[in-house]
């Protein structure tokens, strides 16, 4: 068995084969190219890509768009207006072929771009944005500028009509939500489902007058068809459930009431205490992420998406304004020293708001997962790491291998499930693993140095999916992967393993089955102490350093998860202290949360209550996602 060289991208028109090609681009972007966009639901190159990018020190997005051309790169007009503070060197764009050819050195924006991450959903068939949207000018906003304490929320499923978010007074209560911008384009034909907003030159914007207006309208008996009022705004199947991830979370970061812990003993219920804070009477902005964002866990474009979220609430607030904004998603890939595209602007928006916004996120829910591991090698050490890929999984699997700079020496062996070991592969090399068609099953990917972190490199072993209703479809082989890591150099090597997510979050019956690690020495036995990590357990395999992707910033807020009945760390929640600290680590990684709230009433009853997508609805659920907007409560109360 042997690596294929990998093909010239047909969108980039890269010859990723051409020796050193891949180094400083983003490894997602090169596997993209070489399965044809596969993983995106398409058998073609897109006709834009949208992507994350950062600017050298000096330049600004101004200066970038001046430099280019609308036909071929298109920047939402929120990242040059007043919303957007000096000194902003990042921004969102949607791009055609002709960008990578004026990224190359001697073009254009060569001096300007530092780096670039893909910014797509995997699962999808988008073709990032249609020639019709208009990204191009100023940004004039359209509305009231807010002042004062406002939350923004970035999320799935916010219910904006349910009266834990309207305002107390008058039947039916107005709105608090001031504006709700949803990134996806479904729903846009018919008229009185919002506008495209300015700024953002994509998805649809309402604001709380129309909301307010369609309320009225349907107001039956004192009560709002709430159902009637999403089904105007063609807000889709998340609004038809019970339960919603956004509107839970948006409950607990400003509903009516708040979550107290138990006063009556061990054994009393945890109780709710109707709140008046500022929490409770503050002006929301709501972003509905892009649904395809929603069904894609690998995060593929939850970089883009965020950032634009951001970019589109401080939009809607005056420059003075309190700004508390709480993000409760999350990925597991990624360096997690707060180098990545998007970690990077969120630190880079705070510091230049200057006190006036604060960024709380989720510390993950994957202490358990078996999705990180690391090890330290001397000179001529080898550790295998057993990556079990589930059958029957419909989507593609990802394994990023991290290592610190000038640690050059890793080589890496792929042996897939059930074959003979391919040949080795050194820093700076690249291949892919075909079938007798030609077809990529696999491919190793390991530049000198990436876009998707700054501070060492990235190798990414990613697999088709391992199965498919359609017998053309390439499928890789379930069952344990077995990757050699051996340093071939003089000094010793720390590597960071971690496997991207890959669940059925929103349980969409995507297919998604998360891969994971495996060996014999990993304590999965349920017994007392065997739900953290021991330093004395030989296996690579850690509980410690699974973490939100996203909040491993200098400058965001990243909560974890405890039991309100005796304060003790939710078992799938990141912990502090870290029970493995005295474990060699790559320089600046993060692995503990910054604080924490309450996720779970007790190590029985998981979660925590609250409201569903209908006024009057309880749901419970659990997870870091409910400890973060506790927090971004007690943040907006406290500013």
């Amino acid at each position: 068995m042997k690596w294929t060289p990998l093909p010239k991208g047909r969108f980039t028109g890269i010859d990723w084969a051409r020796p050193d090609a891949t180094t400083g681009f983003d490894p997602y972007l090169v596997w993209a190219e070489a399965t044809g966009f596969e993983g995106y639901a398409r058998h073609r190159p897109p006709r834009w890509l949208t992507l994350a990018i950062e600017l050298r020190p000096g330049h600004s997005v101004a200066q970038l768009e001046a430099a280019a051309s609308p036909a071929w790169l298109r920047i939402p007009p929120v990242y040059t207006s007043r919303a957007a503070p000096a000194g902003l060197s990042f921004c969102t764009a949607r791009v055609k072929p002709d960008f990578f050819r004026h990224i190359a050195p001697g073009g254009v924006l060569h001096p300007l771009i530092k780096r670039f991450e893909l910014g797509m959903p995997l699962g999808t068939d988008t073709d990032g944005d249609s020639d019709e949207h208009q990204t191009r000018g100023s940004a004039p906003a359209d509305g009231p500028l807010l002042k004062g304490k406002v939350l923004g929320l970035i999320d799935n499923g916010l219910a904006f009509a349910n009266t834990n978010f309207l305002t107390r007074h008058g039947t039916p209560g107005k709105a608090r939500t001031a504006y709700y911008w949803r990134q996806d384009h479904k729903g846009t034909g018919r008229k009185g489902v919002g506008r495209t907003p300015a700024a953002m030159g994509y998805g649809r914007e309402i604001t709380a007058a129309e909301m307010n207006l369609v309320m009225k309208r349907l107001t039956f008996n004192g009560l709002v068809d709430e159902a009637a009022v999403y089904q105007h705004f063609q807000m889709g199947m998340p609004f038809e459930k019970q339960a919603n991830h956004g509107t839970h979370v948006m409950d607990l970061a400003c509903g009516p009431r708040t979550l107290v812990a138990q006063t009556g003993g061990p054994d009393a219920p945890p109780s709710w205490a109707w709140a008046d804070d500022d929490a409770s009477r503050a002006t929301l902005v709501a972003v509905q992420l892009d649904f395809d964002t929603v069904k894609d866990p690998s995060g593929g474009s939850v970089n883009a998406q965020v950032l634009d979220g951001l970019m589109y609430i401080l939009s809607r607030c005056d420059a003075r304004a309190q700004v508390t904004v709480n993000i409760s998603w999350g990925t597991l890939g990624g360096p997690h020293d707060g180098s990545s595209v998007l970690e990077a602007a969120m630190d880079q928006l705070i510091a230049l708001r200057s006190g006036r916004l604060q960024i709380v996120v989720p510390a993950g829910n994957s202490y358990q997962s078996r999705t990180h591991a690391d090890s330290t090698l001397k000179k001529g050490e080898s550790v295998t790491l057993h990556w079990h890929c589930q059958p029957g999984d419909l989507t593609q699997n990802f394994l990023e291998l991290w290592v610190a700079p000038g640690a050059n020496g890793l080589e890496i062996e792929v042996t897939p499930a059930g074959w003979e070991p391919m040949a080795p592969l050194q820093i700076g090399q690249a291949g892919m693993w075909v079938n007798p068609e030609g077809e990529p099953l696999a491919a190793l990917i390991y530049p000198e140095r990436v876009a998707t972190g700054e501070h060492g490199t990235c190798a990414l072993l990613a697999t088709a999916p391992t199965f498919s209703f359609d017998a053309t479809e390439p499928t890789a082989p379930a069952g344990a992967w077995q990757v050699k890591l051996t340093n071939r150099a003089r000094d010793a090597v720390t590597f960071d393993a971690y496997v991207e997510r890959d669940d059925d979050i929103a349980r969409l019956n995507t297919g998604a089955r998360q891969s994971y690690f495996n060996d014999s020495h990993y304590d999965t036995s349920g017994n007392p102490g065997s739900f953290v990590d021991h330093p004395d357990n030989p296996t690579p395999i850690r509980r410690s350093g699974n973490f939100n992707s996203i909040a491993t910033g200098r400058h965001t807020v990243a909560v974890g998860g405890t039991r309100l009945s005796d304060g003790s760390w939710a078992r799938y929640s990141p912990r502090k202290p870290d029970p493995d600290h005295a474990r060699p680590q790559r320089p600046s990684v993060v692995k503990m949360p910054e604080t924490k709230a309450a996720s779970d009433e007790n190590p029985v009853l998981q979660g925590v209550l609250a409201a569903g997508t209908r006024s009057g609805a309880v749901v419970r659920l659990k997870g870091t996602s409910d400890a973060a907007p506790q927090e971004a409560r007690r943040v907006i109360n406290s500013l």
